[in-house]
């Protein structure tokens, strides 16, 4: 997890499934530790145990809400279990409860064992935006347990928040030669397919996934989204409604139905079925996931201050429980969309705003720290926008600095997208494509921008290439990408 866990959402797709696919990792052993090379889970309750590994099977396959149910009552039997709460935090509705179980599943990891330990620090790096410590920890941890499958899932997803997905895709075939069964590796590894360009590689591991597991939402699910991505939303919504005919409650399905209406330009149906989202909600997550998706869908339409208000639903969700870290998060996104609006100062205040709600919360100081850094980011942005390129410039090369030394590569992705952007409105076009082909090639506003950059060059045909491949994204609902798709569209055209 990066920076963007202080606006953690209940979302479905790909963040969502690396996150909450990351649950536990023991097999049923209680104190004694693992057999066969397995990690162990610890608990003084074999009761808690076997709650625990049904609440885990749950969450594995992202039903998060049954599975916490499940947690809660393991953790209740044994207090001093660390992995229950571990993977309380793992199936959080909200950032402030997914902090709370975190903190308590490290204050408890000295009295697992070494693999448990592992597996809870290197969540806790990934949410301090210590990607480098993060996949430390989880090298170690598939060293230790090379016989784990889950082990490897861990390191795989690791591997995928860095982009490199060849090692993803290998750790994921490491883990289902280890168990063919353990259905959540072909879920990833259909989306570690889909992210490197491998579309039919990516259809056969979802359509195994549906064999494993076929009264289980999240396949079809999976699925569905590879058809959206192909631009295929007649069969990409039949499969988002069989998923929701296993489970009516399950919400990331929702949201890919209304993300699928509003690519075929339906915004009213879309906003339908976030109302149903809202109406059949069971947690705050998904309340403000309803709210979110609804931004996105204003923002598409270009309608701004609709899309404002739908952010400020969101933040009054989190502020009821006092949730800074997604409030954070909120206050963050109303700053992009301001910048996207052209109002830059509005947009700097927003930026303040986030930054100052992190630093007056009990967030840890790693995550106070990272939110200094990535306020560099943000004004950086907010200067270019206001014309003021030297100032862009002081703001891109401290965090530049910054997010090298901590080696966090999507922060270096962001620090790279910055210093594209700045080039960009210099006119130097070719310094522009170097800075932004390091950036997130998975950002559709970056392939945007290289759109611009080789079409400034003159180079018409690479320029169409990159707005094509902006506008024919179709991935779930991401504020840059409906800021740019329909202009990408004009653009390819």
């Amino acid at each position: 997890m990066t920076q963007r866990l202080t606006g953690l959402r209940s979302r479905s797709g790909l963040a969502l499934a690396v996150a909450a696919l990351s649950l536990g990792h023991g097999l049923a052993s209680a104190q004694s530790g693992g057999g066969a090379g397995k990690i162990a889970v610890t608990t003084s309750s074999v009761e808690a145990r076997q709650l625990y590994l049904k609440g885990r099977a749950m969450g594995e396959n992202l039903r998060a809400h049954d599975s916490r149910e499940i947690l809660k009552q393991a953790a209740a039997k044994d207090p001093q279990f660390a992995l229950a709460h571990y993977s309380l935090a793992l199936n959080s509705p909200t950032a402030k409860e997914f902090f709370e179980h975190l903190k308590q599943a490290v204050a408890l990891s000295a009295k697992a064992s070494e693999g448990e330990r592992l597996m809870i620090l290197g969540l806790q790096a990934g949410a301090n935006a210590d990607t480098k410590t993060q996949r430390d920890y989880y090298e170690k941890l598939a060293a230790a347990y090379p016989g784990d499958e889950r082990a490897h899932f861990l390191l795989g997803g690791a591997y995928f928040g860095q982009q490199d997905y060849p090692k993803a895709i290998a750790e994921y075939h490491k883990s289902v030669e280890l168990a063919p069964d353990y259905a959540p590796a072909y879920n990833l590894l259909g989306y570690a397919h889909r992210q490197a360009g491998q579309p039919g590689e990516a259809e056969q591991a979802f359509k195994k996934y549906i064999e494993l597991i076929p009264t289980d939402p999240n396949p079809y699910d999976s699925y569905a989204e590879l058809l959206m991505k192909l631009g295929r939303f007649e069969e990409s919504v039949a499969m988002y409604r069989k998923a929701l005919a296993t489970d009516q409650n399950f919400s990331p399905s929702r949201i890919g139905v209304a993300t699928n209406m509003m690519y075929r330009g339906d915004y009213d149906g879309a906003r339908v079925e976030t109302g149903k989202l809202y109406q059949l909600a069971r947690n705050d997550g998904d309340r403000r996931a309803s709210y979110f998706t609804n931004a996105v869908v204003y923002s598409d339409e270009g309608n701004f201050d609709r899309a404002l208000a739908e952010l400020r639903k969101e933040y009054a969700v989190a502020e009821k429980i006092h949730d800074a870290a997604a409030m954070a998060g909120d206050v963050t996104a109303m700053g992009d969309v301001l910048l996207e609006a052209g109002k830059p100062e509005d947009a700097r205040k927003s930026y303040e705003q986030a930054l100052e709600l992190q630093e007056h919360s009990d967030l840890s100081p790693e995550v106070k720290e990272d939110a200094r850094l990535v306020h560099h980011y943000n004004l950086g942005r907010v200067a270019v926008r206001a014309g003021d390129l030297a100032g862009a410039r002081q703001h891109a090369d401290a965090f530049m600095k910054g997010v090298t030394a901590k080696k966090n590569d999507g922060e270096v992705r962001l620090a790279h997208q910055l210093a594209g952007t700045i080039a960009l409105e210099q006119k130097q076009f070719d310094q522009a494509i170097a800075e932004l082909t390091q950036g997130n090639q998975q950002d559709a506003y970056t392939l945007y921008r290289l759109g611009l950059a080789y079409q400034g060059k003159g180079d018409g045909e690479k320029a169409a290439g990159f707005f094509r491949r902006a506008a024919d994204q179709n991935s779930l609902p991401a504020l840059n990408y409906a800021f740019v798709r329909l202009k990408a569209k004009k653009m390819k055209a």
